[in-house]
């Protein structure tokens, strides 16, 4: 198949690569999340006061994601020119994301069945309040699939974009880009250079709002460590070394796909992205990175469309990490009530799982929610049992952010390779410094898209 061009952005200068150790955004970072858990652990009530620094930095991320994402995928897909491109892009983006997860979910199930987390625990159903479940989750009611798949087409463009529902986003994304496409790239020059250089302008605000980054990952991490403590890590030392313990093996596995077919030498990416994933660790989200993962992903080598489709869509869709949680989290609660759950079940359990885990992201106390949905459909263990893991989830989010993150550009270079729309050397280019931002907090400026080739069109 015809590879399509990446429409790379603009390196920055080499200048700008000649900044001292101090300047660079992951050592500032990283001072900063070490600061956090210093000031949370000896003065929590101080730390657990910082919280609006971490969320007041998400807050300008989330500002700028919506429209960022329109502009990535409207751009991507008037570089391609192929509405079928696209279609298949998204098909084979869910096909992944679908045996990725059943992957992650049955893997989770099996960590949870080696190590039994929860045995011996004996928790009595009589001690337990629904209250502090309900207080948790009567935010966001559960929804059925029906539900769920409507909710992804916007009822109002505006709604879509001011409610910042990036899977509503995305749809009407797809369809104007689509009508781009069809009404013709020559007639649509005008509006297609328009969202280029609006393009460019939130890649300049988004540059300032990451100068600001180490004070909302010092607050973020100030906030967890003062709010929940070091010491409640012991308490559920079990259920968390077996979350992290899987996590890291899964990584291991995300090592070897990431190699085996786009050959992508992953380590050399994470030093690539470690800005990236060292924010969203101090945060613990994944949001707060999402734009900068995006350049980075298109820096190198994948396609504007592809990555503009496919990271969106696996922030609902691809979310390893919790996938891996919420089994062994299961597992967890049913051998703390004394059952053992027969294969016949834990499938069944499984086959819930992925229903109920599905559109997680953004949703207050998503994973409580799936948890419940699937207690209560098991009928095993009562659904106020979930209440147990309110002291544990949060100790979780350095590992579910981690894997989802990663997980989430794996897939995207694995897409991009099936349908032809990687550059290898392009990757490895940004990989050595030839075409990465790193260091800058500065966004580059977006390179003008590259007309289709007349093979694509």
């Amino acid at each position: 198949m015809k590879t399509f061009p990446p429409a790379t952005l603009t390196p920055p200068t080499a200048d700008a690569r000649r900044k001292p150790w101090y300047a660079s955004l992951f050592v500032q970072i990283l001072v900063a999340v070490v600061a956090g858990v210093l000031v949370g652990h000896f003065w929590p009530a101080l730390g657990a006061g910082l919280r609006p620094l971490g969320d007041g930095f998400i807050q300008l991320i989330k500002m700028i994601i919506a429209p960022l994402i329109f502009l990535v995928i409207v751009t991507g897909i008037a570089a391609v020119s192929d509405v079928r491109a696209v279609g298949r892009v998204g098909i084979k983006a869910l096909a992944y994301f679908t045996g990725a997860t059943l992957f992650a979910l049955a893997f989770g199930l099996v960590v949870a069945n080696l190590v039994q987390p929860g045995a011996g625990l004996n928790i009595d159903p009589a001690t337990l309040s629904q209250d502090a479940l309900n207080a948790k989750t009567a935010t966001a009611p559960p929804k059925d699939a029906g539900a769920f798949v409507l909710g992804i087409i916007p009822t109002s463009v505006v709604g879509a974009f001011a409610s910042n529902n990036l899977l509503q986003v995305l749809c009407f994304a797809v369809f104007f880009g689509a009508a781009i496409v069809v009404v013709g790239r020559e007639r649509c020059l005008p509006v297609i250079t328009l969202m280029e250089t609006v393009l460019e302008l939130f890649f300049k605000i988004m540059g300032w709002v990451m100068r600001v980054a180490p004070i909302g990952a010092f607050g973020a991490m100030a906030f967890i460590i003062g709010q929940y403590g070091l010491d409640s890590l012991g308490t559920y030392a079990v259920l968390v070394g077996a979350c992290y313990g899987a996590a890291v093996v899964f990584i291991g596995l995300l090592f070897v796909v990431a190699w085996v077919y786009p050959r992508v030498p992953l380590w050399q990416f994470l030093r690539y992205t470690r800005e990236e994933f060292l924010l969203a660790l101090g945060t613990a989200s994944t949001e707060s990175v999402l734009p900068r993962i995006m350049t980075k992903l298109t820096n190198a080598g994948c396609s504007r469309a592809t990555t503009g489709l496919v990271v969106p869509t696996g922030y609902s869709f691809n979310l390893d990490g919790a996938a891996i949680y919420l089994s062994i989290s299961l597992l967890f609660l049913a051998q703390a009530f004394g059952y053992n759950l027969d294969l016949g079940q834990q499938l069944a359990a499984l086959g819930i799982l992925m229903l109920t885990s599905k559109g997680m992201a953004g949703v207050p106390g998503s994973a409580f929610l799936a948890l419940s949905a699937t207690a209560g459909a098991l009928g095993i263990f009562p659904v106020a049992g979930v209440a147990l893991l309110l002291g544990a989830d949060r100790l979780m989010d350095s590992m579910r952010v981690v894997v989802n993150l990663l997980g989430n550009c794996v897939a995207t270079f694995v897409v991009a390779k099936w349908e032809g729309q990687f550059d290898r050397e392009a990757m490895l280019r940004a990989f050595t410094g030839g075409d990465t931002a790193t260091d800058d907090a500065e966004q580059p400026s977006v390179a003008p898209l590259p007309a289709a080739p007349a093979a694509a069109r």
